[in-house]
């Protein structure tokens, strides 16, 4: 099948569209959710993700290929029936592990050379594996494998990072395409996203937009951020380098972030998110709400019979009171991040569901203010 987006509304810069892929229609703005390993960490299952509204389910190539291993998957039918999840999935490339394994890894232009996180051996990970290991997965989305540079590194090093960056996109580029006319092969239907680098230097991720641009790709994504830059830069970033990403494809802010930023990343033209918080604070207790974040193991909600949000539908808010999901967390049982982890992913799936719904009804600037300053009242 040919893949397809669908602008439907603009305001602004905001996109509202539709995105039709192998594995069904996906809604955009659109929120991912983070399964690294093939499952949400809090024991969430594929089929919760179904009942919480998910739309795009996000794992990691680096982690599967360590654990249990790509090919073992590809024997297996592939990442979507391992999982038992019929909606698109995206990967990642592995290129973020180039960044955030720095002691474990050396560049050299054929890839990168990392010793496993898990037991110390060597792999090699270069363009052309990235995508062997992401067709074995048969993910509906592979992400282009590329270096991310600190956001604060200086132009000597970020110029030839990039420069390299894109060689490594044409690489991808030409290895997928021989992949997805194998035989063999999990997805035939597989897309590829490139990924503009360039850390804090509009200039560089400019030129870079444009170079990638010209490359007709199925959707374009915006790396590199949210890695030790203010809030301010990332979005100063986003209004110089979006408008030179083409608009008739998606387009994905890398790894961010709060609810805030996705707001703010949906004003400035993107499509796609992913991030680790609303799984991993709400492992930790901290639950999203309307009205800010707050922390469940306050003493405060000790006696609070409320739901952790009046009006939520998520699993736990149905059934659950603050003062029992509190008990739970210090008393240590696992049910207790489970239900944090549901709700907060429900409610990220949820706030995309508002961003478009406004966007529908061409009224997303006032949804923005009114959002923004309803979460700036959180207690934690």
């Amino acid at each position: 099948m040919s893949n397809k987006y669908t602008l439907l509304k603009t305001e602004g810069r905001a996109k509202r569209a539709e995105f039709e892929t192998v594995h069904g229609t996906v809604q955009t703005p659109l929120f991912m959710n983070v399964g690294t390993v093939g499952a949400i960490k809090g024991a969430v299952s594929t089929e919760d993700l179904e009942n919480i509204g998910c739309q795009v389910e996000l794992s990691n190539t680096y982690h599967l290929h360590v654990r249990p291993g790509d090919k073992l998957v590809k024997e297996l039918g592939g990442l979507h029936k391992f999982m038992s999840w019929d909606r698109p999935i995206l990967t990642d490339s592995g290129g973020f592990q180039v960044f955030s394994l720095a002691g474990l890894r050396k560049i050299k232009e054929e890839g990168v050379t990392f010793h496993s996180h898990v037991d110390g051996r060597i792999i090699f990970m270069g363009p052309e594996e990235s995508m062997q290991i992401q067709s074995n997965l048969g993910s509906t989305i592979a992400m282009a494998f590329d270096e991310c540079p600190p956001s604060k590194a200086d132009r000597a090093y970020v110029q030839p990072s990039v420069d390299r960056t894109t060689r490594w996109l044409e690489r991808c580029k030409k290895e997928l395409d021989r992949l997805n006319g194998l035989e063999d092969t999990v997805n035939p239907h597989q897309m590829l996203f490139g990924i503009n680098q360039g850390a804090i230097f509009p200039d560089i991720r400019i030129e870079h937009a444009k170079r990638i641009s010209e490359m007709d790709l199925d959707g374009y994504a915006v790396g590199g951020l949210a890695v030790g830059e203010t809030h301010e830069e990332m979005y100063h970033i986003l209004d110089e380098v979006v408008p030179y990403l083409p608009q008739n494809k998606p387009t994905y802010l890398m790894g961010v972030g709060t609810p805030a930023n996705i707001i703010e990343g949906v004003d400035r033209g993107i499509d796609f998110f992913d991030c680790v918080y609303p799984a991993r604070n709400g492992r930790h207790g901290h639950v999203y709400t309307k009205f800010g974040k707050i922390n469940i193991k306050n003493a405060k909600y000790a006696n609070d019979d409320r739901p952790i949000e009046e009006g939520c539908n998520c699993p736990a808010c149905k059934r659950y009171s603050r003062a029992y999901i509190r008990h739970l967390h210090v008393a240590g049982e696992m049910l207790g991040l489970r239900l944090c982890v549901l709700h907060n992913l429900y409610y990220y799936n949820h706030l995309m569901e508002d961003i478009r719904n406004a966007l529908d009804a061409g009224r997303f600037a006032e949804f923005k203010k009114k959002a923004l300053e309803d979460m700036a009242r959180g207690d934690s």
